[in-house]
């Protein structure tokens, strides 16, 4: 799995279903992988670069073998979308503290806001391929 970009979700949260939704629209290179942070291959690879497995507050990004994330991880993910969304990568320039305060306040309210499923999504058939188990 080194050298591809996997996205680790939590699969029961609706607004990281959307999420992953939007990215698969502005992908049209495929570049990206996605494993639920819940499912077998999504905790293997929190376990492989030392991550909390219980906490699915994150979102997370392995980028060539580097594990990214919170609003890192976010905006690292823009940066490989067509425009105008990598320009959104324009904010690495804010401070991690900051923007982690408020991707971190988001998190905490996520499924007060928007909800979540009682299982995690399962994605089209012509999208399984790009879904870890």
């Amino acid at each position: 799995m080194d050298g591809e970009r996997i996205i680790l979700f939590d699969g029961v949260c609706n607004l990281c279903n959307a999420s992953v939704q939007f990215v698969i629209r502005h992908d049209a290179a495929e570049k990206f992988l996605f494993a639920s942070l819940q499912g077998v291959s999504g905790q293997e690879l929190l376990k492989k670069y030392h991550l909390p497995k219980n906490d699915f507050s994150s979102f997370v990004l392995i980028d060539n073998g580097k594990a990214y994330t919170k609003s890192t991880a976010a905006l690292r993910v823009c940066r490989y979308l067509k425009p105008p969304v990598n320009w959104l990568y324009g904010f690495m320039i804010v401070p991690a503290f900051i923007r982690n305060a408020v991707y971190s306040l988001v998190a905490k309210k996520r499924y007060k806001w928007f909800g979540k499923r009682t299982a995690c999504m399962i994605p089209a058939t012509e999208l399984k391929n790009r879904f870890l188990g």
